[in-house]
């Protein structure tokens, strides 16, 4: 489906390169803000909090769920700024009058959110080894899951960016939705710890599954089924694609 490679690549390369180029407000913010995490609730808080029945130090624990979070914060953070300015600015024009298919605009614009997400997942886990001994369960898995989460959540910024008419409703989705949702996805603590009705709430949080992907990749222990998760998480990766796609071959919100 791409007949147009080295436009893909140019486009692809142009996305990454700006958020490189900006890695003080893109990459290290994110990581910060992890070492605070690990800190206050790693060492000063986790040793009180009892975590025997998972087999996990309470840092362990709580580390997928980090990753989750500032993998799905920035892969839509990158996409959905992106695309704002590009029609805000009304640049985005030149990359519709080029001679890409509207599924390789799609596949060019993701590569950055993808890559962004990738790279701040990584150095999270690699900046967790600093207070414990690095394991890594399943990598394989582990791979599978931040590309699939930061393909899910690019696709959702970069629809976000579509919808929104103003900077204020460009963050909306992401304060007051994706965050909310991720945090009450079993970051902090076990699903089974629960009341039966907010127990059976969160099996509705789609956040959940892919805390829960990450969670037994890393360490091996989940709350939910692992099937249960890939299939999901493949599922949402490619309805958000191609609804995606769906959106640029309309042209929502892009002619005027």
């Amino acid at each position: 489906m791409i007949n147009n490679p080295i436009g893909t690549l140019s486009l692809s390369k142009r996305e990454i390169l700006r958020f490189v180029s900006v890695a003080n407000q893109t990459i290290f913010p994110p990581l910060v803000s992890s070492v605070l995490f690990m800190y206050i609730f790693g060492v000063a808080i986790g040793s009180r909090v009892d975590l025997s029945s998972t087999g996990l130090s309470y840092l362990q624990f709580i580390l997928p769920g980090l990753m989750t979070i500032h993998l799905i914060s920035s892969s839509y953070e990158n996409t959905s700024s992106s695309l704002f300015i590009a029609r805000w600015h009304n640049h985005i024009q030149e990359v519709l009058l080029s001679p890409l298919s509207y599924f390789e605009m799609v596949l060019g614009l993701l590569a950055g959110g993808v890559m962004r997400g990738f790279v701040v997942a990584v150095g999270v886990f690699l900046i967790s080894c600093l207070f414990t001994p690095p394991q890594i369960f399943h990598p394989i898995l582990l791979f599978y899951f931040v590309i699939m989460i930061a393909v899910i959540f690019s696709c959702a910024g970069m629809m976000g960016a579509l919808w929104a008419e103003d900077f204020g409703m460009l963050s909306m989705w992401n304060i007051y939705v994706i965050m909310p949702l991720v945090f009450l996805g079993g970051v902090f603590y076990p699903v089974d710890l629960l009341p039966p009705a907010l127990k059976l709430a969160t099996a509705f949080n789609p956040m959940y599954y892919f805390v829960n992907g990450l969670r037994y990749s890393v360490t091996g222990v989940s709350d939910v089924s692992i099937y249960t998760c890939v299939a999901f998480s493949f599922i949402m990766a490619v309805c958000f694609f191609f609804a995606t796609v769906y959106l640029f071959k309309i042209g929502y919100k892009l002619r005027t």
